[in-house]
């Protein structure tokens, strides 16, 4: 299982200089994977947790590509109502070529309401616009028009059962995201999903924490790499680690995520 991390592309600490940084971090301690979000109006509801500068996906990760040689890159996740799914497509194709196959399109459905109105999209239709991005993605993969999208790994959000029925039918992966051990094993007993790639939690904590509710990923180094082992062993491809925790003034303190991703990387390597 390789593990990967979600970084904060955003906020008031993130710059070019920070960015060059986690690359350098997270490919240097092995991390196979290396993912950024994706907003395009930063609108009220948007800027409360992921406030400017907000740093577009593809035009970041074709930056960082330049600046890594080995990980992967990919979007967690894209929002595929909010662009033309040829434009998606044509993207993908050209940041999949220039990494040398490196890129993973992990993609949703949105959440901010008030950034659809602001982009003039239906908030509502945002499912099916979802498939529809989704399919016509398929389609490039046969059909010979110059957007060769067949060697992308197509990654699929969200936990409803449309978005289940989305992942079985147009991803390599279901994607989801800071969801609880017991849901996602309910969720793949019931279902024949093609993959299994989880987003969770990464926060270090110096005392065990023992609250019922306690996500994946928070606790102490022991508690992280048994959760590990638990998504391992439900079949897990991936697991992206998620060191932002809805606080801006996070991004100002990245050497306390580089910090916890370094204890993780150095143990799980040693691990049976």
């Amino acid at each position: 299982m390789q593990l990967g991390v979600n970084v904060p592309n955003f906020g008031p600490g993130t710059d070019p200089g920070v960015l060059r940084e986690w690359a350098r971090i997270t490919e240097g301690l092995g991390f196979g994977l290396l993912m950024v979000s994706d907003h395009v109006a930063v609108t009220p509801d948007v800027a409360e947790r992921y406030p400017e500068p907000f740093y577009e996906p593809f035009t970041t990760l074709s930056w960082l590509a330049g600046l890594t040689t080995r990980i992967r890159l990919g979007t967690t996740v894209l929002v595929a109502p909010y662009r033309h799914p040829l434009l998606v497509a044509r993207m993908a194709a050209n940041l999949s070529g220039l990494s040398g196959g490196r890129f993973v399109l992990g993609v949703g459905v949105g959440w901010a309401r008030q950034e659809f109105e602001a982009l003039g999209l239906p908030f509502t239709s945002r499912g099916r616009l979802t498939d529809e991005c989704l399919r016509v993605l398929r389609e490039a993969r046969h059909t010979p028009t110059g957007t060769d999208t067949s060697r992308i790994p197509v990654w699929v959000g969200g936990h409803s059962e449309a978005a289940i029925r989305r992942a079985v039918r147009f991803g390599d992966a279901w994607h989801p995201l800071r969801l609880p051990l017991p849901l996602m094993r309910s969720v793949l007993s019931e279902h024949a999903l093609p993959g299994f790639a989880p987003r969770i939690a990464l926060r270090m904590t110096p005392a065990p924490a023992d609250s019922p509710e306690r996500p994946l990923g928070v606790g102490t180094l022991e508690q992280i790499l048994d959760d590990l082992d638990q998504l391992r062993l439900l079949g897990a491809d991936t697991v992206v680690l998620d060191p932002y925790h809805a606080d801006p003034q996070e991004t100002l303190r990245p050497e306390v995520a580089w910090e916890a991703l370094t204890a993780v990387a150095t143990h799980w390597r040693s691990r049976p």
